[in-house]
């Protein structure tokens, strides 16, 4: 990940506690980006649930500087099974 999105890093993790977190810009502006987060803070929520936590932990730096994000969220154990 990219140093210049160290602050979506920080942010998630603050809200979240213990956590991976991925950050990738999708259209080369840096205010489109493509967000991986592998925490067991999601065991038995709902995908909507799981997002809104996202969203609350960037809620203010959606007001300035992220105009759109792609999430994807996952337990520690599904992204084990996912990366094999």
């Amino acid at each position: 990940m990219s140093q210049e999105f160290k602050f979506v890093e920080d942010l998630i993790k603050s809200h979240l506690g213990e956590s991976e977190v991925f950050v990738e810009d999708m259209t080369g502006t840096k205010d489109h980006l493509e967000i991986t987060v592998v925490s067991d803070v999601f065991k038995g929520k709902l995908l909507i649930e799981q997002h809104q936590l996202i969203m609350d932990a960037l809620k203010e730096e959606l007001k300035l500087r992220i105009h759109a994000v792609k999430l994807h969220t996952y337990t520690k154990e599904k992204f084990a099974t996912l990366r094999g």
